[in-house]
């Protein structure tokens, strides 16, 4: 048995919001620790200046987490996501899918 509960990172983009939320739930209810974006109404107006401070604070997340989940409905994989798995794979975290990656797109995403 660990010592600690495994720690997750989700990684998607906010237009999957029910998806993030319901990975979250699921990972949870099954005792891991979860990191997750904060994900933001889509009126909320954010700068340029705080859009890269929380993309720089989801690589950090990133850092903390066991492993990553990348929350990917129909393999959509936008460019933040694409940052962070390129982020989670210099930093050797294992990534899983919610919607498994073809070949191809693999090559692409992972270089």
């Amino acid at each position: 048995m660990p010592d600690r509960p495994e720690i997750v990172c989700i990684c998607g983009s906010a237009r999957f919001a029910d998806e993030i939320h319901a990975a979250t739930r699921a990972l949870t209810l099954a005792g891991a620790i979860v990191l997750a974006p904060t994900l933001f109404p889509p009126t909320a107006s954010l700068t340029d200046d705080q859009k890269t401070a929380l993309g720089t604070l989801h690589l950090h997340k990133i850092d903390l987490a066991d492993r990553v989940l990348i929350v990917n409905p129909g393999g959509y994989l936008g460019e933040s996501t694409t940052r962070e798995i390129a982020h989670a794979h210099t930093t050797n975290k294992p990534i899983t899918f919610t919607n498994p990656q073809p070949p191809s797109q693999a090559q692409d995403v992972h270089p």
